[in-house]
């Protein structure tokens, strides 16, 4: 099996995750979401980030508005909705219940490589 595949397919599930949890923070322009993401080490393309920002949009869980920039053309900025930051809840519960699965199944590897 290829590690790489391995790690792009856990990345993906965990995308639409991080995506919400910038947007729970602030309204945010795409380019301004993908550089978050780069700054925590999840380097995502537009290519992959738009498809899923629409995605979510047409499901209900992120609204958009323009706004004018100083730099060119309006900016479109992504946000939760209501529903959005319910969804996002449910999901941290998600998250912990799989951050505590795989610490239990790993701890016994850990303390095995002490």
């Amino acid at each position: 099996m290829n590690i790489e595949n391995a790690k792009s397919q856990m990345r993906k599930g965990m995308l639409e995750y991080c995506i919400l949890l910038i947007l729970h923070k602030q309204a945010s322009y795409a380019t301004d979401i993908i550089q978050q993401l780069k700054d925590a080490e999840l380097i995502v393309v537009e290519g992959t980030l738009y498809p899923l920002l629409t995605r979510l949009k047409n499901d209900g869980l992120l609204c958009y508005e323009w706004k004018e920039s100083t730099q060119g053309s309006p900016r479109k900025y992504y946000a939760l909705t209501p529903e959005g930051a319910q969804f996002l809840g449910e999901l941290d519960g998600a998250w912990d219940e799989i951050s505590n699965t795989v610490g239990i199944l790993r701890l016994p590897r850990l303390e095995q490589n002490m």
